[in-house]
């Protein structure tokens, strides 16, 4: 399977405070939908101290749509697993609405039926969310900032 993965082997830690993106003059808005609260707290927090990110956090594909309503954002990054509405679907019904924001499957079910699913429903990415936050952050970064390169 091919799924586009992105290098995370940097010397540099990510929780340094520098703005990943230097070539945007403006924070990047990130749409961050999960429903663990804790753990999108904490991943909130981390995107936002390098500097290149707003983060706005939402726990449901409910509230994200309700949220995109009003605002306007670079990028989705969303869980897959989530109750009522999953992700996929969440990302299937944007695309089907024509809609091709940049879309980060970020998840710690990582069943590879899953990963082929999301990227043949048109995520630019999907990332396994557990591992050390270093390399995880690191990673998550990165593909936001190549996901809105590329649009």
């Amino acid at each position: 399977m091919n799924i586009p993965r992105i290098n995370t082997e940097q010397d540099e830690p990510i929780l340094q405070g520098k703005c990943a993106c230097p070539r945007f003059t403006s924070k990047l808005k990130v749409l961050h939908v999960d429903d663990e609260i804790g753990f999108l707290t904490v991943a909130k927090k981390i995107l936002e101290m390098q500097g290149a990110f707003q983060v706005d956090i939402v726990y449901s594909v409910d509230e994200a749509k309700e949220k995109m309503k009003t605002k306007t954002y670079d990028v989705i990054v969303s869980d897959y697993w989530m109750p009522i509405k999953d992700g996929l679907e969440f990302l299937k019904d944007l695309r089907e609405d024509g809609n091709g924001i940049p879309f980060i499957v970020f998840t710690g079910r990582g069943r590879e039926e899953v990963a082929i699913k999301a990227l043949n429903y048109g995520a630019n990415y999907y990332i396994n969310k557990y591992g050390k936050p270093e390399k995880v952050y690191r990673e998550l970064a990165d593909v936001i900032i190549k996901s809105v390169k590329v649009m």
